[in-house]
């Protein structure tokens, strides 16, 4: 793996309690991780899109070909992206489902995260995730609040980070370091809108929101 973590790297550890090893936004968390490969991707000049261009499930993605990403996860996804030119909702739904694994490895591997693997009444065997390394969540965190309450202007991977937190519905679970409020929800969503890809989970969490809501009222209602 590359020295410097990837942006779906940096967002999970964000999104993960230290303690617990609980994500927020674990329902939609696939959508989440899906954007943000495809920003990692945008920004590095891999993949392109054009505002104009847009079909039944958004934007629609192409690969830029003559260049291929060193990361092997980025590769992939890569590749996953030049199969065919589809709509960024589409992608989120092909790419997203494999990368919790693969990233929580990653970040195990690195050092971040702790694996404990145990057994429950000494019988049934479980694994349980902590966060090891706190001086890089410490490092984000600051960024993060840097941007959103200090009012610093972001370099394109913060602004990513930022907008990817904001789209998935998981930023107020950081209240304790950067507190909630309605400049910083305004602050994180220009952020948001300013990411093609941040919108498209934005677009996504919504709608699989949507759908569960209606589900729960169908069942009360029967």
């Amino acid at each position: 793996m590359p020295n410097e973590p990837l942006i779906v790297e940096d967002l999970l550890l964000l999104m993960m309690d230290d303690t617990s090893g609980a994500i927020a936004g674990e329902g939609t968390l696939y959508y989440t991780l899906g954007g943000a490969v495809l920003v990692e991707l945008g920004l590095g000049g891999y993949v392109r899109v054009d505002a104009r261009d847009v079909g039944l499930t958004g934007l629609k993605v192409r690969a830029v070909t003559g260049a291929s990403p060193q990361d092997p996860l980025l590769r992939s996804a890569h590749e996953q992206v030049a199969e065919r030119v589809r709509g960024v909702q589409t992608l989120l739904a092909e790419i997203g489902p494999a990368l919790r694994g693969t990233v929580l490895d990653r970040l195990v591997e690195r050092g971040t995260l702790h694996r404990e693997r145990k057994k429950t009444l000494g019988v049934f065997p479980s694994t349980s995730l902590s966060v090891a390394d706190t001086g890089r969540k410490k490092a984000l965190l600051q960024q993060v609040r840097a941007v959103l309450v200090d009012h610093a202007e972001p370099d394109a991977r913060t602004a990513a980070l930022v907008g990817l937190l904001s789209a998935s519905g998981t930023l107020p679970s950081l209240h304790r370091t950067v507190p909630w409020s309605g400049k910083v929800y305004r602050r994180a969503k220009e952020l948001e809108q300013g990411s093609w890809g941040a919108e498209a989970v934005n677009a996504a969490v919504l709608r699989t929101m949507a759908a569960v809501s209606a589900g729960t009222a169908a069942a009360v209602t029967d």
